[in-house]
C-alpha cells in the first residue's frame, strides 16, 4: 500500500520541447510541461474544454530518452510522484512549484 501514497499518472501532450539540464558529473534532468484536457458541457449546453498544465521532471536515463524522443505536441503517459517545493526568485520573492517527478514514461 506504500506505493499508492503519492502516485500520479497522466496522459497528455507536451507543451514544449524538453529543457535539458546537464550537471558536471554527467548526470542530467529533463523538464517540460504536459497539458491534460477535460471536455464537458456547461449549464448552457455549450462544449467547454478545460486545460490543465503539469510540470514534469525526469532524471537519469529517463531524461536521456526524453531528450531523444520527446518534442512539443507529442502525446506521452507519465507516472511519478508529486513534489512541492519553494524557491526565491531574483527579486527575493518566494515562489511555490508543484512538479511531477516521473519514474516511468510511455510514448503514445
Amino acid at each position: 500500500m506504500n506505493k499508492l501514497s503519492n502516485k500520479v499518472q497522466l496522459i497528455g501532450h507536451l507543451g514544449q520541447d524538453p529543457e535539458i539540464v546537464k550537471f558536471d558529473d554527467e548526470n542530467q534532468l529533463a523538464k517540460f510541461t504536459v497539458a491534460t484536457n477535460e471536455v464537458y458541457k456547461n449549464a448552457q449546453g455549450e462544449k467547454v474544454t478545460d486545460t490543465q498544465w503539469h510540470n514534469v521532471v525526469m532524471r537519469g536515463r529517463l531524461s536521456e530518452i526524453a531528450e531523444e524522443f520527446l518534442s512539443k505536441g507529442k502525446q506521452v503517459a507519465v507516472e511519478g510522484k508529486l513534489v512541492h517545493r519553494s524557491y526565491e526568485n531574483k527579486e527575493n520573492e518566494k515562489r511555490f512549484v508543484t512538479e511531477i517527478h516521473a519514474y516511468e514514461m510511455k510514448l503514445l
